[in-house]
C-alpha cells in the first residue's frame, strides 16, 4: 500500500512538472475528446484496484495513442481495421490518437487520477516500469508466448518490453535509431564529405555557418530532441558504462562524458550550429523540419521516424535527404557502433483485465501480421519484425537497419530509461545548457542530485 501511493505520488510529481512546461510552450491538444473520459481535469485520489475500474465500459476498448499524422495514423487505423475484420471477440476498438507531448502530460494524471484507458502506447524503459509498479499495465506474459509474436518480433524488442521477467507491453512502430538526416545537394554545393568524427562534423558546420545556412534544424521546446545531442555526446565519449553507473549508483552524472556533451552543445550553441531560438521553437509543429524544406538548415539529428514523415510531406525533397549514423569523438575508445534510440518505438500496455485484455491483445498483436508490416514498410517505417530488412528497399532505412544490426548495444533514450522525476531534471538542464542559461557542470550536478535523491527514496 505505502509502496503504491508513493509510486502515484512520483507521476503526480512528474504531471506538476510537466504541465507548467506545456502551457508555457503553447502546445495544442488535438485529441478526439468523444473518447477522452474527461481525465485531464480530474484530481481525484488514485484507486486501489484501477484496472477494472478505469476504462471504457461495456464491449468497448479504449486506445490511446499518439497517430495524429500521417503515416502513423494510418497505421494506427489499419491495424485496428483488420482487428475489426477478424475478430470474434465481440469488443470494439477506439482510438482516441493525441498528440506527442499532450499524450504523455495527459497519460500521468489520467493514471493519477484513476482514469487509465484500456490500451495506451508508451515508449518503453522508466516511464512504463512506473505504470506497471502503480497498477496501470498488466502482465501478458501468458498470451504472448502462446501468440506468434515471440517468433515474429525481434528479441532486442521483446527486452525492452519485458520488466522483472514478465512481458507487459508488445512493440510494434519502428526500428527508431537517432541519426543525422543530411541534404546532399547542400553538402555536394559546398563540397562536403559525410563526417566519420566529431571534429570533422564541427568543420562541415563551420561551412555551414560561414555561408549563412544553420547546421541543424533542430526544435528544442519538447527538450527530447535536444536531449538527442547530449545522448550521442555522451555516449560516444565514454560509451555506455558511465550511464549505466550513474543510474546504478555507482557512477555519476558529473563524469567527464556528460561534462563533455554539456560543453559540446553549449560550445555549438554559441557557434551558431542551431536555429535562432531553438527553445522555443515546436517539433510538433514541424518547425524543424520546415527549416530543411526551406533549405536554410542542412541537417537534423533525430529519430528515424523522419523517414515516413518527410516522404509523406514531399517525396520530391526526400530525394535529397542523405542519413549518416553520430560521429565518434576523436581520440575516444568508446565503440562507435553504439546507437540511441528503441528497437520497436510505440509499445502497447493494457490497463484491463479477462477477456477484454485477450481482445485488446488480439489487437495488438494484427500491428505485426503480415498486412500491417508490408504498409508500413511502404509508409517508410521498420517495424521490429525479424527479417524486415528482406522487405526494405529505401536506401536510408536500408542504411538505418544496417546501423542496428552493426550496433554492440542500443541505449533507449535517457528520458524513457531513467525514472520520470530524473528524466525531468535531465530534459530541463538540458534545454538550459542550449539557452546557455546553465553551465554543463550546474547541470551535471543537478542531474546527478535528481538520481541520488531518487536511488536514496527506493532504497527507504
Amino acid at each position: 500500500m505505502k509502496k503504491r501511493a508513493k509510486r502515484i505520488a512520483a507521476l503526480l510529481m512528474v504531471a506538476a512538472m510537466v504541465i507548467p512546461m506545456t502551457t508555457g510552450c503553447g502546445a495544442k491538444d488535438t485529441s478526439n475528446t468523444s473518447a477522452d473520459n474527461g481525465t485531464a481535469q480530474t484530481e481525484t485520489p488514485a484507486k486501489e484496484a484501477p484496472a477494472k475500474e478505469a476504462s471504457g465500459d461495456g464491449e468497448e476498448i479504449v486506445f490511446w495513442n499518439i497517430g495524429t499524422e500521417e503515416v502513423d495514423k494510418a497505421v494506427y487505423d489499419k491495424a485496428i481495421e483488420v482487428y475489426h475484420q477478424t475478430t470474434e471477440s465481440g469488443y470494439t476498438v477506439t482510438s482516441v490518437p493525441v498528440q506527442n507531448d499532450t499524450y504523455k502530460e495527459k497519460l500521468i494524471i489520467a493514471m493519477s487520477s484513476g482514469e487509465c484507458p484500456d490500451m495506451y502506447i508508451s515508449w518503453s524503459g522508466g516511464p512504463m516500469n512506473e505504470y506497471i509498479e502503480s497498477g496501470y499495465a498488466q502482465p501478458i506474459t501468458e498470451l504472448f508466448n502462446n501468440s506468434d509474436l515471440p517468433n515474429r518480433l525481434m528479441d532486442a524488442a521483446i527486452a525492452q518490453a519485458t520488466y522483472k521477467d514478465d512481458i507487459y507491453a508488445v512493440p510494434f512502430m519502428n526500428v527508431s535509431l537517432s541519426g543525422i538526416y543530411y541534404n546532399k545537394d547542400l553538402f555536394a554545393k559546398y563540397n562536403l564529405e559525410v563526417p566519420t568524427t566529431v571534429a570533422e562534423l564541427e568543420a562541415v558546420c563551420d561551412t555551414f555557418v560561414a555561408n549563412g545556412i544553420t547546421p541543424f534544424a533542430l526544435a528544442n521546446s519538447a527538450k527530447w530532441t535536444g536531449s538527442m545531442y547530449f545522448m550521442n555526446l555522451a555516449a560516444r565519449k565514454g560509451g555506455l558504462e558511465p550511464f549505466k553507473d550513474a543510474v546504478a549508483g555507482s557512477g555519476t552524472f558529473e563524469d567527464e562524458s556528460f561534462i563533455y556533451a554539456g560543453e559540446k552543445i553549449a560550445s555549438w550553441t554559441e557557434k551558431g550550429y542551431f536555429p535562432q531560438g531553438v527553445n522555443s521553437l515546436s517539433e510538433d509543429d514541424g518547425q524543424a523540419r520546415q527549416l530543411l524544406y526551406q533549405e536554410t538548415a542542412a541537417m537534423d539529428l533525430i529519430g528515424s521516424w523522419y523517414t515516413g514523415l518527410i516522404q509523406q510531406d514531399s517525396k520530391e525533397f526526400y530525394e535529397k535527404m542523405g542519413w549518416f549514423p553520430f560521429p565518434k569523438v576523436d581520440g575516444s575508445s568508446a565503440d562507435s557502433s553504439i546507437m540511441i534510440g528503441t528497437i520497436g518505438d510505440n509499445f502497447i500496455s493494457f490497463n484491463c483485465e479477462g477477456e477484454k485484455l485477450a481482445a485488446a491483445f488480439e489487437c495488438a498483436s494484427k500491428f505485426s501480421e503480415e498486412e500491417v508490416v508490408d504498409f508500413m514498410v511502404e509508409s517508410g517505417k521498420v517495424p521490429p519484425i525479424k527479417g524486415v530488412e528482406a522487405k526494405i528497399t529505401d536506401p536510408i532505412n536500408k542504411l538505418i537497419i544496417e546501423a542496428a544490426n552493426n550496433a554492440s548495444s542500443t541505449q533507449l533514450w535517457y528520458d524513457q530509461y531513467l525514472p520520470p522525476a530524473v528524466a525531468q531534471v535531465h530534459l530541463d538542464t538540458c534545454q538550459e545548457i542550449f539557452g546557455l542559461t546553465m553551465t554543463p557542470e550546474d547541470a551535471a550536478a543537478q542531474f546527478q542530485k535528481a538520481m541520488k535523491e531518487y536511488l536514496e527514496e527506493v532504497a527507504e
